[in-house]
């Protein structure tokens, strides 16, 4: 068994190069400070003290240009800069506290791989791989529009702005640092995101993989074990990064709503040379938080599902079970002969979501007989299934759609309604 265990260990960490690339000691000392050795947790502390701090603070004294002409004023390099070094701060100290205490392997439950089914194993596989391109996606796209605004800004500016020495040199060397610093913010908080994203995602597998055991005659003991193993690592999860959760919606909501009141004051300048970088930061932060909260409000969603495929699991196997009793019959007797699949489709259910639900709602029940499960250890499942309300929670609040709906109404007003300010929308 430990050897089996063994080879499945070896075999996910070849799978996982990304995880590796990111604890090798090229990636451990810039973005998560977890080395244990001294000197390289001190250089990643003060990589991001340079890149989060003290480049944005410089810039905006340095490159404020008040007396510059209007296209090249920057009214809203505060909330820009202060927005971005909130939300990297609050994912460096996320990440890098659970890496030096789990290590990053255990903080993203890939020490349980070798627990469950290849097929859970080859799904988080790929989901590692979907998350990398998705981390990518949103990335790239952001720095290469502000790698467009800053080298004309930089480039058409002219000595309106201070340099030392050479105003080409100077110009370059301090476009590099603030590209670099955007890179840098922006990537850590992403990555957070993304790794919350993954952790739910191998929950997601779980859950599939765990609603099997309807199609089969289970004991009630090992269903009941499973879905406490399940809960428990959603409590865990829930606790690690309900801190970042909040913290973030509460900054990012600030950061909407303080671009709200300087774009509406009046003589307030608002077009896409001065306002382009806010509304930039205002996509960046909000993509980031809808992130988080979907992908907590989908496995949510999914754990609420199990307690509706319980339901009818219990209701087909009672049917089944009273569906050839005679009108003499005191104890009900199972046709061994005639068994019939109950199969629900998902459609069903006006208000699910066809394309995820499919592959739980479309599970078929298999008829269990008295033999197998009593009618009371049933019921007592399917009341548990009731009243466990499970999935992710943020200081006891549950991150379900309903959540979900009233944050995204809000955020994206918000959001829509700077861009809209910002191109000038007629």
């Amino acid at each position: 068994m430990a050897e089996q265990r063994q080879s499945l260990l070896t075999h996910s960490n070849s799978n996982y190069w990304i995880i590796n690339t990111l604890e090798s000691t090229s990636f451990s000392w810039i973005f998560i400070g977890q080395s244990n050795n001294p000197y390289k947790s001190t250089l990643s502390y003060l990589i991001f003290f340079i890149f989060t701090i003290a480049v944005p603070i410089l810039s905006h004294i340095v490159f404020n240009c008040d007396a510059c002409d209007d296209d090249h004023r920057r009214p809203f390099d505060l909330i820009v800069q202060l927005s971005l070094s909130v939300c990297c701060t609050l994912s460096f100290l996320n990440l890098s506290t659970f890496a030096r205490k789990y290590g990053l392997r255990r903080f993203l439950f890939l020490n349980k791989l070798p627990d469950v089914s290849v097929k859970v194993r080859d799904g988080y596989s790929d989901q590692l791989h979907r998350s990398l391109n998705l981390l990518g996606s949103f990335i790239i796209p952001c720095f290469l529009a502000d790698c467009v605004y800053k080298i004309w800004w930089f480039s058409s500016v002219g000595i309106q702005i201070p340099y030392i020495y050479n105003i080409y040199i100077s110009h370059t060397l301090a476009c590099v640092l603030l590209l670099s610093s955007w890179l840098y913010r922006t990537s850590l908080f992403f990555l957070v995101c993304v790794l919350f994203k993954l952790t739910c995602a191998l929950q997601i597998l779980r859950l599939q993989d765990f609603s099997k055991v309807f199609e089969k005659q289970s004991d009630v003991g090992s269903i009941l074990k499973e879905h406490l193993a399940i809960r428990r690592t959603l409590r865990v999860i829930s606790h690690r990064f309900r801190a970042f959760i909040l913290a973030t919606l509460v900054s990012v909501t600030a950061s909407q709503f303080s671009s709200l009141l300087v774009t509406t004051k009046p003589g307030s300048l608002v077009n896409i040379s001065t306002a382009g970088e806010l509304a930039l930061c205002s996509v960046t932060l909000v993509s980031g938080l809808f992130i988080c909260l979907r992908s907590a409000a989908k496995i949510t969603h999914k754990v609420q599902a199990v307690t509706s495929l319980g339901t009818k699991w219990h209701t087909c196997a009672t049917i089944d079970s009273f569906d050839n009793v005679g009108p003499t019959e005191e104890t009900p007797v199972a046709n061994m002969t005639d068994r019939v699949d109950y199969h629900f489709n998902a459609h069903m259910d006006s208000d699910t979501d066809v394309e995820e639900e499919d592959e739980l709602d479309n599970t078929k029940m298999v008829p269990i007989y008295r033999e197998t499960i009593s009618y009371q250890k049933r019921q007592a499942l399917a009341t548990y299934f009731e009243n466990s309300r499970s999935g992710i929670t943020v200081f006891g609040i549950m991150l379900d759609r309903v959540s979900l709906r009233m944050i995204v109404a809000v955020e994206m007003s918000l959001t829509l309604w700077l861009l809209k300010k910002t191109i000038n929308f007629s």
